[in-house]
């Protein structure tokens, strides 16, 4: 029997490729003769270069840039060479990304993404003729503005005069000056959030808090997106700020879209094509897929969902595995059997400490459940 596993990351405390080897190792406990195939995945974001470098023969390459505060970092992309030329795959947060902030040091109003215009640069400069950058995790509520500068546009007040391109100046822009943006090439962006840049759903509504931006603040982070929003739109005579996904990343989504012409693509189904994971799938017997929380944000396009749609596509037993299970009702019809780690008696913090032995545990009863109750073995 060929068994595909196919998880995401539990984050905080599995990557994806961890997550997946934990699962195999509870399923070859009651499937020992089983074929079990590991194809750790991502939705956009955090994750990415794992499950690219797992599935692909990708060059990891590593360069310095600036994190969301400007100090400097190691940040990792990967390339490959292809029949269409040299691909980069760059992962946002290794710039930007928020685990890079200690939560004492978060201050959104002088964070910027010029590290991930950094990463472009530095693939642009490696040969690349396409990008894939997957986008989230992200410290910054910058609109790409950061980006924007790092690849050579300047915003400019009333006198002419360059600002630094961080959101404490915001409303202080007047125009906007790209003559020296660099050539770019085809740029595609793996996103899995479909906000917009303004507004309830929007980028500072949303996330902001979780980065740090105080409530009372909001108000004013989102006028000055709303105002670079509006230079942008006068100035590339396109509006991206109400596009699904241009709210993601603190409206990085906008900025690619904006300044480089990127195309904004379920971070599933990017990722899901470029690792050829329905191809895959259309092999298996039977698929496991997981991640570190399943509730109905995962039906948003989440990798799970994903997974099932596909092993739904070619009628093939579908099953996953969490970290925890909330709306359960809501999932059931996507899934032919779930189980998760947290059960009564386990506190969240003893999970994350030993979620390795407690998802194989997991995995172990899931494939006692499917055993007893299918025909598969």
């Amino acid at each position: 029997m060929r068994i595909l596993i196919a998880p995401d990351k539990f984050k905080g405390s599995l990557s994806a490729k961890q997550a997946a080897e934990a699962i195999a190792r509870g399923f070859r406990q009651v499937f020992p003769e089983s074929n079990c195939h590991l194809l750790p995945l991502a939705d956009g974001g955090e994750g990415l270069l794992d499950a690219f470098q797992e599935n692909g023969n990708f060059t990891l390459k590593e360069t310095t840039v600036r994190d969301a505060l400007g100090r400097p970092v190691t940040a990792s992309w990967l390339l490959k060479q292809e029949v269409s030329g040299l691909t980069a795959m760059i992962e946002s947060s290794q710039a930007n990304g928020l685990w890079r902030i200690a939560h004492s040091d978060r201050n959104p109003a002088r964070s910027s993404t010029y590290g991930v215009g950094q990463l472009v640069r530095e693939a642009i400069s490696a040969g690349a003729n396409q990008i894939l950058i997957g986008i989230g995790g992200s410290a910054t509520n910058d609109a790409g503005i950061g980006l924007a500068a790092a690849l050579g546009c300047e915003f400019l007040n009333k006198s002419g005069e360059p600002l630094e391109p961080v959101p404490e100046y915001f409303l202080e822009i007047a125009s906007i000056d790209s003559t020296q943006l660099i050539t770019l090439p085809q740029i595609r962006v793996a996103c899995d959030v479909k906000n917009p840049l303004l507004g309830i759903r929007g980028a500072t509504r949303v996330y902001g808090p979780q980065k740090g931006i105080p409530t009372e603040n909001l108000e004013h982070a989102e006028a000055g997106l709303r105002h670079v929003a509006k230079i942008a739109a006068a100035h590339f005579q396109k509006d991206f700020s109400e596009h699904p996904g241009a709210g993601a990343a603190g409206g990085l989504g906008f900025g690619l879209m904006t300044f480089c012409k990127a195309t904004l693509e379920s971070g599933f189904d990017c990722i899901a094509k470029t690792l050829h994971a329905e191809e895959q799938i259309a092999k298996a017997d039977l698929v496991i897929t997981a991640e570190g929380s399943l509730d109905s944000q995962t039906l948003e396009g989440k990798t799970p969902i994903g997974v099932s749609q596909l092993a739904r596509k070619y009628g093939i037993p579908i099953y996953a595995l969490a970290g925890k299970i909330s709306d359960e009702d809501q999932l059931r019809e996507h899934f032919d059997g779930m189980d998760s780690i947290l059960k009564p008696g386990i506190s969240l913090e003893y999970a994350i400490a030993n979620a390795p032995a407690l998802l194989e545990e997991a995995a172990k009863r899931l494939a006692k459940s499917i055993s007893h109750h299918s025909k598969i073995n």
